[in-house]
């Protein structure tokens, strides 16, 4: 260990890495996108069903639909598997033992009606889940900021927020330049800054969005090489 690094004990990040319901390590991080405080998924789907509030700052989520405004924060899960050493192959072997046996693992998300998530069989007859369903949305208005580009006849969408700037490219390229293969020559801008390739749609809407009104909007044009 060199002098300028420093060893930091677990117990000092595990305020940051634990569920303040189940008091354990988080599991399927779960944030509240208006706090953005965080839980394990299936104790904070449970804590809804009976409330409206965030457990640590008992925040309003939403009066009729709290369920809609929490996200899986895979960013925050990653951390906790890097930090707990051996904690995701834990969790493996949990929830395979539990599979073994056709026994509910404890962790799982209990059955929320029409609000659960469904497998649709697909053509091949391969199950096939709608994977971003359960994530947080944004809603998006996308206006054209060139004369010399199609207007979208869709101007808004509602998208994960884990979409990057790069797929928002991808999908106005197909739409306007008749190519996906063409998203390199769009920009998007807000606020009149161009957006970074790599940016989530959450990250744009946090960092330049976060006290006004929805919808989110973004301009797009033709890229102009600097």
């Amino acid at each position: 260990m060199t002098s300028m690094e420093r060893r930091i004990k677990l117990k000092t990040l595990n305020s940051h890495i634990t569920c303040k319901i189940c008091r354990g390590y988080l599991v399927d991080a779960t944030t509240v996108t208006e706090c953005l405080h965080t839980f394990c998924k299936s104790c904070l789907v449970k804590h809804l069903e009976e409330n409206n509030t965030c457990p640590t700052c008992t925040i309003v989520i939403h009066q009729s639909h709290p369920l809609q405004y929490i996200s899986f924060d895979r960013t925050m899960q990653d951390i906790v598997y890097k930090l707990v050493p051996g904690f995701q192959e834990k969790i493996k072997r949990e929830k395979e033992f539990y599979r073994l046996r056709d026994l509910p693992y404890p962790k799982d998300i209990p059955n929320l009606g029409s609000e659960a998530e469904t497998e649709k069989p697909s053509a091949n007859g391969v199950p096939e889940c709608d994977y971003h369903r359960m994530d947080e949305q944004v809603n998006i208005g996308l206006e054209c900021a060139a004369s010399n580009l199609k207007t979208l006849k869709r101007r808004f969408v509602r998208v994960s927020s884990h979409a990057t700037i790069t797929h928002l490219k991808k999908f106005i390229a197909k739409k306007v330049l008749d190519g996906i293969e063409k998203y390199r020559d769009i920009d998007i801008l807000c606020n009149d800054e161009l957006l970074g390739k790599d940016h989530t749609l959450k990250f744009v809407y946090v960092t330049r969005w976060r006290f006004r009104d929805p919808p989110l909007k973004l301009q797009y044009r033709p890229r102009i090489d600097i």
